[in-house]
């Protein structure tokens, strides 16, 4: 990986939620790894809740956390069904304190608490591609921003699409419609994008009834329509598994850098990324299970589910005759049972021996465990790289927002697992996991994805040639020379 130039210090600010947090920690480990000064900055109440183990994890000169307030009170609960409060409170609070940070070269530039040296100013910006006010605030002080967007490249580009869906008629879905009726106006995708597949809010677009949706979709395509603003766009993807959506994207970004999948390229300590305290117990119970045995169950940070599809999911496992690792957070469930209740339900179904219950995993060890065969997720994008990085068969759930189009890539475009999406029913459960289990196609096509990523991210590879050319480019945005011809192209 090549050196950036110095004096270059980048100002990296997430959305503050769990799988925003784990990407972009792994850039910024990346970015200091190749020499850049990362500033990396959480909320107030996300430093907290990490604590200092997550900087002494990280243990770089180059690498130090800062953070601002989110504008909520410290008992807010920040769970899936406050996403609008929080939004809001960032694009006020959050920004004021945002704006003051980055206008006052005082607070960034002292040596870091661990004995480190001085920082140089902040050359750089890598805003969440959710927090467009990060963008604007950067340029307006003078300071080049990019844009990172989280999620795959094919839901960027179908946000992008989605004035073109309306002036095609294709959206709103007409009351009743057929779900399964093929979507044409995403470009590149015409040959197996569906309704079902689209964004979870472009099934509510143009409902009376459903004021929330309708605002998730307008902030989410302003967000990505917001990027071609940036110096750039940064995707968690690789030319190999989204080359036609990058394709799509470029003439409508000023750069692009695909430098995915950067977990499997430039990993973050599992303690510097995690929000939940993951139970390392889970890993002894896999080494005394048989090869490709287990199905991990994990439906990510925000998922929640109904009492009623707990008991098809469990149903469902145990009637698939397989070992399993589920990983329940204390709040997924809805109608407030208690934690210990779900356990218990789980080991009275399966028995102690088929079945271990945890409230958070720590994942990437356990996705390349030898013992894990299949991996029933929710189809969150992170969840979706680190299964393909370990050639792991998924069947996907998907919950939300991008989750719908990332099921529909695995099941009908690389064929590394099966989309179970709009369906929670033992029998499906079953059937869907003992085929991924089993199948030899399913096996082949994912392993044979996982040595594709594999080269992508290594030496030579086209991510890591993005990376070494994001990293000279952040270095040319901290020459005063380069930064001025760059502001002149605006």
């Amino acid at each position: 990986m090549g050196t950036a130039p110095a004096p270059a210090h980048v100002l990296v600010f997430p959305w503050p939620i769990q799988g925003h947090l784990n990407v972009m920690l792994h850039l910024a480990v990346a970015l200091a790894g190749a020499g850049v000064h990362v500033t990396f900055l959480h909320t107030d109440y996300n430093l907290r809740r990490l604590g200092a183990a997550a900087a002494a994890a990280v243990a770089s000169p180059w690498l130090r956390f800062m953070s601002v307030t989110d504008g909520l009170p410290d008992d807010h609960p920040r769970t899936v069904a406050n996403l609008g409060e929080i939004s809001r409170s960032l694009h006020t609070a959050g920004r004021a304190a945002y704006r003051a940070l980055l206008a006052s070269s005082s607070q960034l530039v002292p040596a870091d608490a661990a004995g480190g040296g001085a920082f140089p100013p902040v050359t750089t910006v890598v805003a969440d591609a959710l927090l467009p006010f990060a963008i604007d605030v950067a340029e307006e002080l003078g300071v080049p921003a990019l844009a990172f967007r989280t999620a795959s490249a094919c839901s960027f580009l179908a946000y992008m699409s989605v004035p073109r869906l309306v002036e095609l008629g294709e959206l709103p879905f007409p009351p009743g419609g057929d779900l399964d009726e093929p979507v044409r106006g995403v470009p590149g995708m015409e040959g197996f994008l569906r309704r079902r597949d689209l964004p979870s809010p472009c099934r509510h677009h143009g409902a009376n009834n459903n004021d929330d949706a309708a605002a998730l979709l307008g902030r989410l395509v302003d967000a990505a329509v917001h990027c071609s603003k940036a110096r750039a766009l940064i995707l968690n993807t690789a030319a190999s598994l989204e080359a036609p959506a990058l394709a799509h994207i470029a003439p409508r970004m000023r750069d692009v850098f695909a430098v995915g999948p950067l977990h499997a390229m430039s990993p973050a300590p599992a303690a510097a990324t995690s929000l939940w305290r993951a139970d390392d117990g889970c890993m002894a119970w896999l080494d005394c299970q048989a090869d490709r045995s287990v199905v991990y169950v994990s439906l990510g940070s925000l998922t929640v589910i109904s009492p009623e599809q707990f008991t098809e999911f469990l149903s469902g496992l145990v009637a698939a005759g397989n070992p399993f690792l589920w990983v329940l957070r204390p709040d997924m469930v809805t109608a407030r049972r208690r934690h210990a209740d779900l356990q218990e339900s789980v080991t009275a179904a399966a028995g102690d021996s088929k079945a271990r219950v945890v409230g958070w995993a720590p994942q990437r060890d356990v996705l390349r465990h030898r013992a894990v065969g299949c991996f029933l997720t929710h189809a969150g994008w992170n969840s979706t790289l680190e299964a393909a990085v370990e050639g792991v068969p998924t069947v996907c759930w998907p919950f939300f927002v991008d989750q719908q189009i990332n099921s529909r890539l695995v099941g009908a475009v690389w064929r590394t697992g099966l989309d179970m999406k709009d369906v929670c029913d033992a029998a499906v459960v079953a059937r869907m996991v003992r085929e991924a289990m089993e199948s030899g196609e399913i096996r082949a096509s994912a392993q044979s994805v996982a040595r594709q990523l594999r080269r992508d991210v290594a030496e030579g590879g086209s991510s890591a040639m993005e990376l070494k050319r994001l990293v000279g480019f952040i270095g040319e945005l901290a020459t005063p020379i380069q930064h001025a011809k760059s502001e002149s192209e605006v």
